[in-house]
């Protein structure tokens, strides 16, 4: 079993002395959200409000379309 002891006396863990200067930084940044931005298009426009519009749109048509069972059922 390690103990505490253990890993303060092993040779484990080096830290990097003081005079030597930092890793550098990576040339490519990480991930597909750091990408060079762009001039948003009409076509973007247009996904974007079909995005946002269309969940609307489907709200209000199941509303209506319980209003209208739920009314059927009454007949």
């Amino acid at each position: 079993m390690t103990t505490a002891e253990d890993i303060i006396e092993g040779e484990t863990a080096r830290l990097r002395p003081a005079g030597v200067p930092a890793l550098k930084p990576a040339q490519q940044p990480a991930g597909p959200f750091e990408a060079a931005a762009t001039k948003p298009s009409a076509r973007d426009a247009l996904v974007t409000g079909l995005l946002v519009i269309y969940p609307a749109f489907a709200a209000v048509a199941a509303i209506l379309a319980g209003v209208f069972l739920a009314g059927a059922g009454s007949v």
